[in-house]
């Protein structure tokens, strides 16, 4: 523990930096303070609430030199909920901070030289020796209205003094904020809590209690089809029966017009995980519609969806460009999820592979691909670091590999199984800078020069960032 640093003791400082969640980084005596609401190139005051070893954290108490990109929230549970990071940040600034945080990890995990680009950039600026390590980075493709994008919302239930409780969580804690509104989730999501709020207090429907083991509901979610204005409602219970289910469907078709689906899921575990894997049609379909592009997607409870079909869009599109394709290339999609990615590519390619080790979604990506009429694309249940080298076995050789690998970036096994079969192109999607800069390395070794790097906005008023990259062959 510092001996300079001291708990509870107020320091003014100078923010010189962000750290990965948002929150402001500066020194006091060569000592790091973070300060969730802080933001670089402010003068602070912070009062010190937790000091460890190496660094401490602070609360902002008073901003004596705000930042241009300062801003006030729009939220009036900003500074407890935990949904978001960035409110009290404009938009401007917001994807500055992203496209900051990419070069970041580019550099200091991938030991990139990053070249932010602009109209006057030229490969031969640097020089020949240092191209293998050289990257142009863009600036965050951001939304128009960086509200109301999110079309699943998941809620916890709760009760606090008698009081029912539906919203999001304290930061860091399982105390439920109660709330009216959600600005970046879709109005009808606000509207379903409301008729929730109603529907559980005139029918004295417990919420399950996580310490007594005890009541019944334990979620709400919501999704909706953007495309197609259709809405989902599924609700969660750690009880095999829900109580009130007529008049819980009558309350939602009366007052909700685009409602097409009612569904009851049952979770028993007592972990963090939402959903069980058992689900109920109460009313209406299985499943709701919407579209990324041109195409179509059945969308169930259980699953995967990107919560921003606008951008998702923005972000596929720039993958397809990264491909460069002509229309006789054949893909590997790892990662693939539903398929989501495949279809869209299959718009240029000859043929496209999608592997993916979750069966469920295999079987939902090859009923996509048929309901889309699609016929170009080849669905394969296992680990692409199995299933990609059994092709190439088979003769199957591809030009262009396209990865979507979860947070915790590719498996070391597909980035070798990749760079064997030797595609001309690589178009990596991230959703996570740090593991992606360490994933660009491994390629750099394995011969594959990374061109260019585009952060793309899917969670505006949040710390995350995702990116769509181009990686080359060096020989190709």
């Amino acid at each position: 523990m510092s001996e300079k640093i001291e708990k509870n003791k107020e320091y003014i400082m100078k923010i010189d930096g962000m750290g990965y969640q948002g929150e402001g980084v500066g020194k006091v005596d060569g000592f790091t303070i973070f300060t969730q609401g802080a933001i670089q190139g402010e003068k602070v005051k912070v009062k010190v609430v937790k000091v460890n070893k190496n660094f401490a954290f602070g609360r902002l108490v008073e901003i004596l030199e705000p930042s241009p990109y300062r801003t006030d929230p729009c939220c009036s549970i900003y500074k407890r909920c935990g949904g978001c990071q960035l409110q009290h940040m404009s938009y401007e600034g917001q994807l500055d901070f992203k496209k900051k945080r990419v070069k970041d990890c580019l550099e200091r995990i991938g030991k990139f030289q990053v070249k932010e680009h602009d109209k006057t950039f030229r490969d031969n600026v640097l020089e020949e020796s240092k191209k293998d390590i050289s990257v142009k980075l863009y600036n965050t493709l951001g939304m128009t209205n960086p509200y109301r994008y999110r079309n699943k919302v998941q809620l916890p239930v709760g009760k606090c003094n008698e009081k029912i409780n539906i919203g999001f969580y304290v930061k860091r804690s399982h105390e439920i904020i109660d709330m009216e509104s959600c600005l970046i989730q879709d109005e009808t999501s606000d509207k379903i809590v409301k008729l929730m709020r109603n529907w559980i207090e005139k029918y004295n429907v417990e919420p399950y209690d996580e310490r007594t083991g005890r009541g019944t509901i334990k979620h709400i979610m919501t999704r909706k089809g953007f495309a197609t204005g259709e809405i989902m409602l599924v609700i969660v219970t750690f009880t095999e029966s829900l109580p009130h289910k007529k008049e819980l469907v009558e309350l939602m078709c009366n007052n909700l017009p685009g409602i097409k689906s009612i569904v009851h899921n049952i979770n028993h575990e007592k972990t963090n995980v939402i959903l069980g894997k058992k689900c109920v049609t109460l009313w209406g379909q299985d499943t709701i519609r919407d579209y990324i592009g041109n195409f179509k997607f059945n969308v169930s409870p259980l699953s995967f969806f990107q919560v921003n079909p606008l951008q998702t869009e923005v972000l596929y599109s720039k993958a397809l460009e990264y491909t460069d394709l002509s229309g006789n290339e054949v893909i590997f999609d790892a990662y693939c999820g539903t398929g989501t990615i495949s279809l869209f590519l299959s718009q240029k390619a000859k043929k496209v592979y999608g592997v993916e080790i979750i069966d469920e979604a295999i079987k939902n990506a090859r009923i996509n691909a048929e309901e889309n009429g699609v016929n170009n694309v080849e669905f394969i249940t296992g680990k692409s670091e199995v299933v990609i080298p059994e092709l190439i076995s088979k003769g199957v050789k591809a030009d262009v590999v396209v990865v979507d690998p979860p947070r915790k970036g590719c498996d070391a096994g597909l980035l070798k199984a990749i760079a064997d079969m030797a595609p001309r192109t690589v178009v990596y999607l991230s959703c996570d800078p740090a593991t992606l800069a360490r994933d660009l390395a491994v390629f750099r070794d394995f011969g594959y020069m990374t061109k260019e790097v585009q952060p793309v906005d899917m969670f505006a008023q949040t710390a995350h960032v995702e990116c769509v990259v181009k990686l080359k062959r060096k020989d190709s």
